[in-house]
């Protein structure tokens, strides 16, 4: 990392100064619960952004299934299903060892988004696991959430990125399997591992 330079900035007040004072609707939308109109947002979210931090680095990575899939438990506890996935279990390995999490929740169509902190416990109680069963499969695990802060994001980013203006793939974003292939120098074939992949998804889901 290089040394800093003077249009560098380095101190709260050289951010404070270039950003200006936060307005009071931006102060007043925080709590440090879920309030009745956070948790009707939960519920309408079919998709989350977990981020967690740990000693191999910072890990975001998504969440989704039908919508209201994490469960408001009371206004301080969210519950967070952990599905099959790629095994590489990144963001569990980082809350075992820190359990600051951070959780971004979308709705599509939606311009606002909604941002939850708080601390991260990982259970794997038999009655929570079969209370978050879909289609009669149960989670790995359950991520229990114990809330410190929530609040809404302003729509002006997904104004900005028109990011649901337009539902179809952009051409030329490479597929799963040109992304492997190029990684492995070939060692994966991406034309068979995008043939395979979506017969693939459909029975491992859950």
């Amino acid at each position: 990392m290089g040394m800093p330079t003077s249009d560098t900035i380095t101190t709260i007040d050289q951010l404070q100064e270039l950003f200006g004072s936060v307005g009071e609707a931006s102060l007043r939308k925080e709590a440090n619960f879920i309030p009745a109109v956070y948790r009707r947002w939960i519920e309408a979210s079919p998709f989350v952004v977990l981020a967690t931090s740990g000693p191999e680095g910072l890990d975001a990575s998504p969440r989704g299934d039908p919508a209201g899939f994490v469960v408001v438990e009371n206004e301080r506890s969210l519950l967070l299903p952990e599905r099959r996935g790629n095994n590489r279990i990144d963001s569990l390995r980082n809350i075992l060892t820190d359990s600051r999490v951070g959780l971004l929740f979308f709705i599509p169509g939606v311009g606002e988004t909604l941002r939850v902190n708080g601390r991260a416990t990982i259970s794997t109680d038999r009655a929570l696991l079969d209370r978050l069963a879909v289609e009669g499969k149960p989670p790995q695990c359950v991520i229990r959430i114990a809330v410190e802060a929530a609040f809404f994001q302003c729509a002006r980013a997904m104004q900005r990125s028109g990011l649901w203006s337009n539902t179809t793939r952009p051409a030329g974003v490479p597929s799963a399997g040109e992304m492997l292939q190029a990684l492995t120098s070939g060692g994966i074939d991406g034309e068979q591992y995008d043939q395979a992949l979506p017969a693939r998804q459909s029975t491992s889901l859950y």
